[in-house]
C-alpha cells in the first residue's frame, strides 16, 4: 500500500514528487512513457515566464511568480542548466501599443519586478536583433531560459534516490475507490494507494474520467517550434514575443536556447490526440513568417531541427487544483497551460498543502541529500579535463562531437538512477545529438554504449517511444569480426 500514487512524470509530477520525497512517506509515480518528462514537458518553450501574462487574482499569476523563484532555487542546488535573460513584447501599431499597455497593467497587478514600457530607440539599444519597424515594447526583466526535460530529472533523481518508486512505461487504466483506499489497475499491474495525485498533462481528463470526473473539459492544442544551429543563438539575446493577434493566440516567440542555439514557435491548433507531435505545413511556414516579423534577421536555412508537442487546455481559465468534489483523496493538478514549467514548484507546494488539508501526516526525513553535480566535460579547464581523464579514460573519447559529449558522460547518465534506454533519452540527459548534424554521426556509437551497458541487444534500443526502432533484422550472419 502507497500513501500516494502520482499519474504522470511530467516536469509538474516530477515536482511532486521531489517535494513529497522529503517526508518519511511511501510514493510510487505511474508515467505512461518510458522516460520522464516524455509528453508535454518535452516539447515547450523551455522559458521560465515573468509572470506578466497571467490574469491578476489568479492561481495562475500566484504560482508563476512565486514558482519562478523556487525554480531558481532548485537549479542551484540540483545543477540544472538555467539562465536569466529579459522578455520583450513589441508592438507595431496602436492596437498592439494598447495591448502592450494592459500587459503592464496587468503585470504591475502581479508584482511582477522591474516591468515597463520601452520606446522603439530603447527597445533596439537594449535588443538590436529586433524588428526596426516596432514602435515599443513591454520589457520585464525577470524571465529565464531553462534546459525543461534536465530541470524534470534533476528533480526526479533525488526521489528515487530516497525510495521513491518510478514505473515507466505503465498506463493507468483503472482506478477503484475501495475501502478508504484506491486500487489502481495499469499496463504493468495493479497497486493500492492512499491518496491520488493527478498530474496527467495532455490525459489529465482521461485520468480524471477514471473515478467518474466529467467536468474537466479539456481541449488539446499542438504547437510547432523550429531549433536553429547555434550559428542563429546569438542574433537575440532575449525572450521576444509578438502581441497576440485579436483571437487571442500569444503568437510566434524567438528566444534563444539554454544550450545556445535558437528556438522560433509555436503555433497553435487543435487536435484531437494528446499523442499528437507531428509538423504539418503550411502551418510550419505560418512559424516562419511570425519569427521573421520579430527578429527579421533569422536565416532558417540554419535549421537543424523541427519538433510539435501538445498544450492541454481545459474550459477553465485557470489552472484547475484541489481535491475532486465527487472522489475524496483524488487530487487535480491539472489544466496546466503555458506557465507550467515556471509554476511547477509552486503548484508541487500547494498540491502537498492539499494532501496534508486530506489527512496525509508529513514528517520531514532526518537527512535528505538536496544537491547534485553533473559533470559537463565541455565546460571544464583544460586541467579538469586531464584530470577527469587520468581518473577515467572514457572522458577522453569524444562520441558526439558536435556538443563534446564524452563516452564518460554517456556511460554516468546510463547509470543515474532513472535509467536512460533510448537514444532520444541520452540526448536529453547529456547533450549527444544535440548538434547540427543531430546525431547523424554520433547516433551508432550511443546506439551501441546503450546496449553494451544495459546488457541487451542493439535490436531493443529504441530511438524514441514504442515503436520507434533502429535496427530490426539482421541481413546477414558475421563471423570472424575484428580478425
Amino acid at each position: 500500500m502507497y500513501d500516494v500514487l502520482i499519474v504522470g512524470c511530467g516536469v509538474i509530477g516530477s515536482a511532486l514528487t521531489y517535494t513529497l520525497s522529503k517526508y518519511n512517506l511511501s510514493v510510487c509515480v505511474c508515467e505512461r512513457f518510458n522516460d520522464v518528462a516524455n509528453g508535454v514537458t518535452k516539447a515547450n518553450s523551455a522559458i521560465l515566464h515573468a509572470g506578466f501574462d497571467c490574469p491578476p487574482g489568479s492561481l495562475e499569476a500566484r504560482m508563476n511568480l512565486e514558482g519562478i523563484s523556487m525554480a531558481r532555487e532548485i537549479c542551484k542546488k540540483l545543477d540544472v542548466e538555467y539562465r536569466d535573460i529579459p522578455t520583450f513584447v513589441i508592438a507595431f501599431d496602436q492596437r498592439e501599443r494598447e495591448y502592450v499597455e494592459e500587459l503592464y497593467q496587468r503585470g504591475v497587478a502581479n508584482g511582477v519586478p522591474g516591468i515597463r514600457i520601452i520606446d522603439r530607440e530603447e527597445a533596439l539599444r537594449l535588443e538590436p536583433g529586433l524588428n526596426p519597424d516596432l514602435i515599443c515594447a513591454l520589457y520585464a526583466p525577470g524571465s529565464g531560459i531553462i534546459d525543461p526535460w534536465g530541470f524534470a530529472l534533476a528533480m526526479a533523481a533525488p526521489a528515487v534516490r530516497t525510495g521513491v518508486e518510478i514505473k515507466l512505461s505503465t498506463k493507468v487504466t483503472g482506478i477503484t475507490p475501495k475501502d478508504g483506499h484506491f486500487v489502481m489497475d495499469t499496463s504493468s499491474g495493479s497497486y493500492e494507494t492512499r491518496y491520488v495525485v493527478n498530474a496527467g498533462g495532455a490525459f489529465s481528463a482521461q485520468v480524471y474520467e477514471l473515478v467518474g470526473g466529467t467536468d474537466l473539459e479539456q481541449t488539446n492544442f499542438c504547437g510547432q517550434y523550429y531549433v536553429l544551429d547555434k550559428s542563429q543563438g546569438g542574433i537575440i539575446n532575449s525572450v521576444v514575443f509578438p502581441c497576440p493577434d485579436e483571437h487571442g493566440f500569444k503568437g510566434i516567440l524567438v528566444a534563444p536556447t539554454i544550450h545556445g542555439n535558437l528556438i522560433v514557435g509555436p503555433d497553435a491548433y487543435q487536435v484531437e490526440d494528446g499523442d499528437h507531435v507531428a509538423t504539418v505545413e503550411p502551418q510550419l511556414s505560418e512559424v516562419k513568417s511570425g519569427g521573421l516579423r520579430s527578429v527579421p534577421g533569422i536565416d532558417f536555412r540554419q535549421t537543424i531541427h523541427e519538433y510539435a508537442g501538445v498544450r492541454p487546455n481545459t474550459q477553465v481559465p485557470d489552472f484547475v487544483i484541489g481535491e475532486s468534489p465527487i472522489c475524496p483523496h483524488f487530487i487535480n493538478l491539472a489544466g496546466i497551460k503555458s506557465p507550467g514549467l515556471s509554476a511547477a514548484p509552486s503548484i508541487a507546494k500547494e498540491g502537498l498543502k492539499i494532501l496534508e488539508q486530506c489527512g496525509l501526516e508529513l514528517t520531514e526525513k532526518e537527512t535528505f541529500i538536496d544537491s547534485r553535480k553533473q559533470v559537463r566535460f565541455r565546460e571544464l579547464s583544460d586541467g579538469e579535463k586531464a584530470e577527469m581523464i587520468a581518473k577515467n579514460p572514457l572522458y577522453g573519447r569524444v562520441i558526439c562531437r558536435c556538443e563534446t559529449v564524452t563516452e564518460g558522460e554517456i556511460v554516468e547518465a546510463i547509470h543515474r538512477p532513472i535509467v536512460p534506454r533510448t537514444i532520444d533519452a541520452i540526448k536529453r540527459r547529456c547533450n549527444a545529438g544535440m548538434g547540427r548534424c543531430q546525431g547523424g554521426f554520433c547516433g551508432p556509437r550511443v546506439h551501441e554504449i546503450l546496449a553494451r551497458e544495459l546488457g541487451i541487444s542493439p535490436k531493443d534500443i529504441l530511438m524514441d517511444e514504442e515503436g520507434t526502432w533502429i535496427l530490426s533484422s539482421p541481413i546477414k550472419e558475421v563471423t570472424g569480426y575484428g580478425a
